[in-house]
């Protein structure tokens, strides 16, 4: 495309006018897509390239609470790689007589996200409100400066941060035993957590790819992405094929409360290496991906001020998108004019590596159109391929936005001092049965001591194991004395009972919403809302899907006068809820009037947080398979019962 004479320069809303034009006319697309046609240079001119820098994602996350009074990292991603004047450019500040511990700033290799790091020894007041400010950052590429400080609040809550993160899957996949067979040699080595890393911790010490002689261990590029919690070893060239490797993320990686991981190799509570091998096969093809779908379509025309916009690709490879590649620099959105609409994130979801997010800062215009565009190219967004595959064109679409009328979004719950359990226990305690029960989290009771059965904790603590009944808490136990409870273990116990009651009391405040399915949630896929039931709610004749609909703040509410069944009798009787389009676990909510039966013969993945006046049942008593909940279980006037199970606090 002819770039624009000097004369244009003196015109702007000329160059603006004459650039639309362009843009309405190029591609045509099949189906509604709409690639841009022509060289990477004409896409630039497209949207203007010196948008000032933003603050993408923060750990802890604004306005969260709970947060861990031994977490010495705080983090920040920004749209494009920055620096950052001087240390009081990103600072941390309480009000008096707080004193808030000072720190340093660090960057990781892309220069996109900083670590700001406190003494390793410092412990942040209890129940603090916390502010962090991060001012003066300047694009590396354009020289801008961000256009106004970016200031975020955070809460902590009464206890230290004792669980070590895991890995919760990897590409290729951890199989037991190894190796996994037919993997693709150029593919990329990921590793999913269970929380928010160190940036600075996974690096290529922490995170090797290795293969025995004559075999030459491959280098290569370690990356980590917070809004993903994920790491990922880039070969510098594609593996070899017919070839065993061993991938490796030591002990040394570590969480935002410099607890080191507890991998594969030792049971918990000990820190150990994940370990996972893999036998490569021939590379995939070359294919370029493609915009396979949007959220809103094309020309859509009753697109509400408050929605997200979202790409979901096709990736000929069967891999991820690069999250490195999918940024407000590769995906963004503008409106009359080309004026630039500034994104508080962009994101991939969680679930399969392949949908971007764009959340703007601001609700947009009623009335305006705007055009969302997906970089292809050289610097535009690619796959996990070795070498990546890219998209061969750019992709637009236009909307239209207008005011909505709609039922009111229910807001997240706010946890407080219950925020850190994954299980609570009420008045009555908790007992585990089986042998390869995981809960990673806290648990409580304000049970005596010994309500607790079958488990033992990160801090040594055991209560009433025996060879057939030995579960491990991954962070620790607080009840009641005798010992090992104690008055500070119960003061903390109180603390979470109270404040899961206040959870409760938020949730049965929401206004009532749909009553979902006529009480049966089986094969129901649901938008994000509130779904009330006076009476009980049922999960039996098939899955539950959760569709965020590509925003992944989403809430779900689930408000029930008695009883959540999930799951039947039988081998096959397991039910699950399955997240869509960036629905998050943390975001679900189940308000349970009486108690909660979990999947009682055994399996299933159940998402959320239940909070039940009652008791919490997970499978039943000689069930060996295992049954998982990406969540929180906690019951307030009675006690939680677990066999085989694992919990993950999301």
């Amino acid at each position: 495309m002819k770039q624009p004479t000097s004369q244009s320069s003196h015109r702007p809303w000329l160059t603006a006018l004459l650039l639309s034009s362009l843009a309405a006319g190029c591609g045509g697309g099949d189906g509604g897509r709409d690639p841009i046609l022509g060289s990477d240079d004409a896409v630039v001119t497209l949207v203007p390239a010196a948008v000032a820098p933003s603050v993408t994602a923060v750990v802890p996350a604004n306005d969260s609470t709970g947060v861990a009074i031994n977490q010495s990292l705080i983090t920040a991603a920004f749209s494009e790689p920055v620096s950052l004047s001087g240390r009081g450019a990103f600072t941390l500040s309480c009000a008096a007589p707080c004193v808030a511990p000072a720190g340093s700033v660090t960057f990781d290799a892309s220069q996109q996200q900083a670590t700001l790091e406190l003494d390793p020894t410092a412990i942040l007041a209890s129940s603090t409100r916390y502010t962090v400010t991060i001012s003066d950052a300047k694009s590396l590429a354009s020289g801008l400066a961000m256009t106004s400080p970016y200031v975020w609040r955070f809460t902590t809550g009464i206890t230290a941060d004792t669980t070590r993160p895991r890995v919760s899957l990897t590409v290729p996949a951890t199989t037991n035993p190894g190796p996994l067979t037919g993997v693709p040699a150029n593919t990329a080595i990921s590793a999913v957590f269970t929380e928010a890393m160190a940036p600075g911790s996974l690096n290529a010490a922490s995170f090797t790819l290795t293969c025995a002689a004559p075999c030459v261990s491959p280098s290569g590029t370690v990356s980590y992405s917070g809004a993903r919690k994920t790491a990922f070893f880039k070969p510098s060239v594609a593996l070899t094929a017919g070839t065993t490797y061993t991938a490796t993320v030591t002990r040394a990686a570590t969480d935002l409360a410099r607890n080191q991981l507890g991998g594969n190799q030792a049971s918990l509570p000990a820190a150990s290496n994940h370990v996972w091998t893999f036998t490569t096969a021939a590379p995939t093809a070359p294919a370029n991906v493609s915009v396979l779908s949007t959220r809103p379509g094309f020309n859509a025309a009753n697109v509400c001020t408050n929605a997200s916009v979202s790409a979901t690709f096709s990736v000929p490879s069967g891999l991820e998108m690069d999250p490195a590649t999918v940024s407000a620099a590769s995906f963004n959105l503008t409106g009359p004019a080309l004026t630039p609409v500034t994104a508080s994130s962009v994101v991939l979801d969680d679930a399969t590596g392949r949908t971007a997010t764009l959340t703007p800062l601001a609700p947009l215009t009623a009335g305006v159109t705007y055009t969302a565009v997906v970089k292809g190219g050289v610097n535009g967004v690619k796959d996990l391929a070795n070498p990546a595959n890219p998209m061969a064109a750019s992709y637009q679409w236009t909307f239209t936005a207008v005011n909505c009328s709609q039922p009111p979004v229910p807001s997240a719950i706010v946890l407080g001092a219950a925020s850190t359990f994954a299980s609570y226990g009420g008045t009555a305690g908790m007992t585990n049965q089986g042998i390869d029960t995981v809960i990673n989290g806290d648990i409580g009771t304000t049970a005596v001591s010994t309500g607790v059965t079958g488990l033992h904790d990160t801090n040594g603590n055991v209560y009433t194991v025996t060879p057939l009944n030995d579960g491990a808490v991954n962070g620790s136990i607080y009840t009641y004395p005798p010992a090992p409870g104690n008055a500070t273990t119960k003061a903390i116990a109180d603390a979470a009972l109270d404040a899961a009651q206040n959870a409760y009391n938020q949730l049965v405040a929401v206004p009532p919403g749909a009553y979902a399915g006529a009480g049966e949630l089986g094969l129901l896929t649901l938008a994000p809302g509130t779904y009330t039931s006076a009476t009980s709610y049922q999960l039996t004749q098939g899955d539950l899907t959760l569709d965020a609909q590509g925003d992944p703040n989403a809430v779900f509410i689930f408000q029930m006068g008695s009883s959540l069944t999930v799951g039947i009798a039988g081998p096959t009787g397991a039910r699950s809820v399955i997240l869509a389009n960036g629905a998050q676990a943390k975001n679900v909510f189940w308000q349970v009037g009486t108690s909660a039966t979990i999947n009682g013969a055994g399996g299933g993945f159940m998402k959320g947080t239940i909070i039940a006046q009652q008791a919490v049942t997970f499978s039943t008593a000689g069930n060996a398979k295992l049954t998982v909940l990406d969540g929180r279980a906690l019951s307030l006037i009675s006690g939680v019962t677990m066999v085989n199970t694992r919990i993950n606090l999301p």
